[in-house]
């Protein structure tokens, strides 16, 4: 899978992890340089606390276009520390 925006491959792994439809990259397979942690969260009922990040390439920006759950709850452990995205970031084989 890939993950990409703005012609750039943002993400890409053959071991994504689907949660609710979305595809959890492993850390490692994220190119980090093009995002920036957002201040916004999200408290999921059953994942726990969601971090966002911006996803900027060549200077535009999706915002919250990149999302993590650090410490899931133990339902969710095992998309921890991976990234979904979502937000006009591309999601394809």
């Amino acid at each position: 899978m890939k993950a990409s925006w703005n012609n750039r491959i943002i993400a890409e792994s053959n071991d994504t992890r689907i949660v609710e439809n979305n595809h959890y990259f492993p850390s490692e397979s994220v190119h980090r340089e093009y995002l920036k942690k957002s201040k916004d969260t999200y408290t999921c009922p059953w994942k726990g606390l969601a971090e966002y990040y911006d996803v900027t390439v060549d200077g535009e920006t999706v915002t919250n276009g990149a999302f993590s759950y650090p410490d899931p709850t133990p339902a969710a452990k095992e998309i921890q520390g991976r990234f979904a995205f979502w937000n006009g970031v591309d999601v394809a084989p």
